[in-house]
């Protein structure tokens, strides 16, 4: 893998890995679009992240799946990686063993867990079951914990939601995976996600864990790409 490409929602957990990978600015790539690019090289391999940008308006991240489909698309057009990292927080289920601060890779298959189209057929089509990299050796070599990831476009849950990931196995909640993962499969390009738990799903205010603990889950997050990169790790794969 020599061009390997992160793709990131929020600056907050995109600054931890540019300044570690010493990453330059990209300026102008993508015309009107928000996407922001960043780029350098570390061990003979190239080292792309995007951003999903900000919005103009209130200068805040854009978050969801739209955001992510569209980052996903320009960077596979305009760059063409070997690989995709969808790095970035994400919420865990204490009743699966997750806690604060753990680094997941996704494991099996990633799933949307609010597209809910009761048509018969339609309803697997739309909670997608897209591609993911075999990360087993990779997460026994970095000594990370495995789920199946699963998006949606609000950050709270409702309790169809919660049928909806017991029924596809969710075990990490965003708000991207599943739209990054659709992009990268239409392109056939390979993808591994790695999510730092910022909250526990039922273990209080979303927020208040989330701005509590992003911090220290950025941290971690960039430690474990960092470690991915700098071991050679999805050579494992």
């Amino acid at each position: 893998m020599k061009k390997i490409c992160f793709i990131v929602a929020m600056m907050a957990e995109a600054k931890p890995l540019i300044r570690h990978f010493s990453l330059i600015h990209q300026g102008g790539r993508f015309g009107q679009a928000p996407v922001q690019a960043y780029r350098g090289v570390y061990k003979d391999k190239e080292i792309i992240l995007v951003v999903n940008g900000q919005d103009s308006e209130t200068g805040l991240d854009y978050i969801g799946c739209e955001a992510a489909t569209l980052s996903t698309h320009l960077a596979i057009t305009f760059y063409q990686p070997d690989i995709i990292i969808n790095a970035g927080t994400a919420g865990g289920f204490a009743s699966k063993g997750a806690e604060v601060g753990d680094i997941y890779l996704s494991h099996k298959y990633i799933v949307f867990h609010d597209r809910r189209v009761d048509i018969p057929g339609w309803n697997r089509m739309g909670q997608g079951y897209f591609r993911c990299i075999d990360s087993d050796k990779i997460a026994l070599a970095g000594g990370f914990k495995q789920g199946i990831c699963t998006s949606g476009s609000s950050l709270d849950m409702t309790a169809e939601d919660a049928e909806q990931m017991r029924q596809t196995g969710g075990e990490i909640k965003d708000m991207e995976a599943a739209a990054i993962a659709w992009v990268a499969q239409l392109y056939n390009v390979p993808l591994l996600c790695v999510k730092a738990i910022t909250d526990l799903v039922g273990g209080g205010s979303t927020p208040e864990q989330f701005d509590k603990n992003i911090a220290m889950a950025t941290s971690k997050l960039k430690d474990a790409c960092f470690r991915i990169v700098d071991e050679d790790l999805l050579a494992l794969k």
